[in-house]
């Protein structure tokens, strides 16, 4: 980490690049499940029990804009769906990787106090 920049505003911060992406309440959890396996809309409904449908639309078309994931659409009755990361959301795999490291030492850190 570089040395601290009193110069430096939000503008420049490249944090403030991601923050839109990373800012939703679920959209975390929704990269966390789509980097362990392409998911269709139910299935990811189905992991997330306490979003509703709108707002899990809301968060999955938000990180399609921001290329984050992918959804393909299948042509056949019934429609099929599937929600994947991009490239662009692999390459975030290392942050989710190292957020779940923390999560798991966080929780066992609180375990033992």
């Amino acid at each position: 980490m570089k040395d601290f920049d009193e110069t430096e505003t939000f503008e420049s911060c490249p944090i403030s690049n991601i923050q839109k992406i990373v800012n939703g309440k679920w959209n975390m959890v929704i990269l966390y499940f789509l980097s362990k396996e392409t998911l269709r809309f139910g299935e990811l409904s189905r992991k997330l029990p306490m979003v509703t449908q709108a707002n899990l639309t809301k968060n999955l078309k938000l990180l399609e804009s921001h290329e984050m994931i992918r959804r393909e659409v299948y042509p056949q009755v019934p429609p099929k769906v599937e929600y994947s990361l991009t490239p662009m959301g692999e390459k975030f795999l290392p942050v989710i990787q190292e957020l779940e490291k923390f999560a798991n030492a966080y929780d066992q850190e609180k375990l033992e106090h």
